[in-house]
C-alpha cells in the first residue's frame, strides 16, 4: 500500500459561493486549542514556535510562513508531483486563523466542482539538531472531521522537506522528506514516513518511503486533537515518530546506509509545510480508484493548535545550525562573519530567522576567507548561501567559491540581483564540482558593476 507520494507536495483562487462559506463556518470545534504553546520538557529547550493566536479570518503571519500558491512550485512538478487536484490558494476562506487558537486549512469545492485547499511553508529552513543532539518537531492537530465517502480524497498532512529542494525542485528524495503525519480518507490512522535516497526504488522503497502506521490513542484522529511528534537523534542517528508521546515508528542510518544518511543530514536544515490536498497517489492507493468522488464533502477544515521545533542536547547547547568556526565540517551552516581575513566586507545584525550577523556591503573585488574546511572523503557537489540584496535597478553579480587562493578558479558560483531589500533574505543553492578534503575556502564577490550588491548571513555545502 503506498503510503506517501512519488515526490513532495500548492492552488489559483476561485470565486467560493455564499453558502458554502456558510457551510465552512459551521463545522464544529470538537476538541478546543490549548492557550499556548506548552513549555518544554526539562532539557530541551524551544527553537521555534507558532500558536496561530490570530484573528478570526486572518491569514497566517507571513513572518514565519510562506504561502504557496498554484499547483506546483514554478519549474517544478505539476500537481506537486502527487497527482493531487486542488488549487492552493492565500484565500482566507481556504487559510486563516479561526479567532481560537488554531489555523484552519479547508478543502472546498465550487459549483464547477473546482477544488481549492491551502499549503504554507516556514520561512525557516535551517531546522536541524545541535550537533550530536536532538531536533524535536511537534504539532497539536486535528485531521477533518470527516469519514467514509465522504472524506475520500482528504489527505492532510504535517511534513518537512530538505532546504536544498528550495530553487531546485528536482532532487527529491535525496534532500530528505520527513512525513510526521499523514492521513488519507478519513481512516483512523496516522502515517510517518521517511523518503530518502533515489527514485524510484532506493535505500527507502522509492517511491512509497519507510512507513508505519497506527491508529490515534483515544478519540479518533478525526474527532479529537493528538499532539504529532517526529526527532531527528544526531548523536545515535535515528529518526523517530510519536503520537501522543507513543512512539510507533523509526529509521536508523543502519538501515539505508551512510550514502543516503548523509545526503539528507548534512546540508542546512529542513523547512515544515502545513496542507491538505485532495486527491492524489496516496487517497487514490488506499481507496483504490480515484478521488476526491461526488460523495466527497468539501468544507472540512484540518485544526493546527501549534507548531513548536524544540532541541537538545549537543555540543555547545546552542541553536541547531550553529556554525563549527575555524577547521570545521563543510557540511555545517558556517557563519559568513566567521572569516579568517577578508577584503570590502563589513558585518552588521540581522533580523533573519536565527538572528546573529552578517557580512555585507559586498561589491566587486571583494572577498572571504574560511580556513580548513573540511569536505571528507565524499565529495561535496552542491553550495547554499543564505543571501539577500537591496541593489538598484540592473544591479546584480556573482556569488562565487574557490578553495586554496581568492585568484583560483571558481568551483561553483550563482548570480544574485535585488532579493526585495537587504533583510529580505533567501537560500540559494549552486552545483559545485565534486570537492572532497580540508581546504582553505574563499567567497568571492565579482560584478560587471561597481555598487554593493548583496549581504550574506551563512553558507554551506551538500553532497
Amino acid at each position: 500500500m503506498p503510503v506517501s507520494p512519488p515526490v513532495p507536495r500548492r492552488k489559483r483562487l476561485l470565486a467560493i459561493g455564499a453558502a458554502v462559506a456558510a457551510a465552512v463556518a459551521v463545522v464544529p470545534l470538537t476538541n478546543p486549542a490549548q492557550a499556548d504553546v506548552p513549555p518544554p520538557d526539562s532539557g530541551w529547550s524551544e527553537v521555534w514556535s507558532d500558536d496561530f493566536d490570530g484573528a478570526a479570518g486572518a491569514l497566517p503571519s507571513r513572518d514565519n510562513w510562506i504561502l504557496d500558491i498554484g499547483h506546483g512550485y514554478p519549474g517544478g512538478p505539476p500537481n506537486w508531483g502527487t497527482g493531487e487536484i486542488a488549487y492552493h490558494t492565500d484565500n482566507p476562506a481556504n487559510v486563516s486563523t479561526d479567532g481560537q487558537g488554531n489555523l484552519r486549512i479547508t478543502p472546498l469545492r465550487d459549483g464547477a466542482g473546482n477544488w481549492t485547499s491551502a499549503r504554507i511553508e516556514t520561512q525557516r529552513a535551517d531546522f536541524r539538531p545541535p550537533s550530536g543532539g536532538v531536533l524535536r518537531i511537534e504539532g497539536r492537530i486535528q485531521m477533518p472531521n470527516v469519514t467514509g465517502d465522504a472524506a475520500l480524497g482528504y489527505w492532510p498532512a504535517f511534513w518537512a522537506l530538505g532546504a536544498p529542494y528550495r530553487g531546485n525542485y528536482w532532487n527529491w528524495p535525496g534532500i530528505g522528506e520527513y512525513d510526521i503525519m499523514e492521513n488519507v480518507n478519513g481512516i483512523n490512522s496516522v502515517w510517518g514516513v521517511l523518503h530518502c535516497g533515489v527514485a524510484p526504488g532506493g535505500p527507502c522503497n522509492e517511491n512509497n518511503g519507510l512507513g508505519a502506521s497506527r491508529p490515534c490513542p483515544g478519540a479518533s484522529c478525526q474527532s479529537a486533537f493528538h499532539t504529532y511528534r517526529f526527532e531527528w537523534d544526531d548523536g545515535a542517528n535515528e529518526l523517530r515518530w510519536y503520537v501522543d508521546g507513543q512512539q510507533y515508528h523509526s529509521v536508523s542510518e543502519s538501515q539505508i546506509g551512510a550514502d543516503a544518511w548523509n545526503q539528507m543530514t548534512t546540508h542546512a536544515g529542513y523547512f515544515i509545510i502545513l496542507n491538505v490536498a485532495m486527491g492524489g497517489a496516496f487517497p487514490n492507493g488506499v481507496a483504490g480508484r480515484g478521488t476526491p468522488v461526488p460523495e466527497t464533502v468539501p468544507g472540512h477544515p484540518m485544526l493546527v493548535d501549534y507548531v513548536a521545533v524544540f532541541s537538545r542536547g549537543g555540543g555547545d547547547g546552542g541553536d541547531p545550525g550553529d556554525p563549527p568556526g575555524d577547521g570545521g565540517s563543510a557540511y555545517d551552516r558556517i557563519q559568513a562573519e566567521g572569516f579568517t581575513q577578508q577584503t570590502g566586507l563589513q558585518t552588521g545584525g540581522t533580523t533573519d530567522a536565527g538572528g546573529g550577523s552578517y557580512v555585507g556591503w559586498a561589491a566587486n573585488g571583494d572577498w572571504a576567507r574560511y580556513d580548513d574546511i573540511d569536505f571528507g572523503s565524499t565529495p561535496a557537489r552542491q553550495f547554499e548561501a543564505r543571501v539577500s540584496s537591496g541593489a538598484g535597478g540592473g544591479v546584480s553579480g556573482l556569488v562565487e567559491v574557490r578553495l586554496g587562493s581568492r585568484t583560483a578558479p571558481p568551483i561553483g558560483s550563482f548570480a544574485i540581483g535585488n532579493t526585495g531589500g537587504w533583510e529580505s533574505w533567501r537560500t540559494v543553492p549552486a552545483n559545485i564540482s565534486p570537492t572532497t578534503g580540508v581546504h582553505d575556502v574563499y567567497l568571492t564577490f565579482t560584478s560587471g558593476q561597481p555598487a554593493d550588491f548583496v549581504n550574506v548571513n551563512w553558507f554551506t555545502f551538500v553532497r
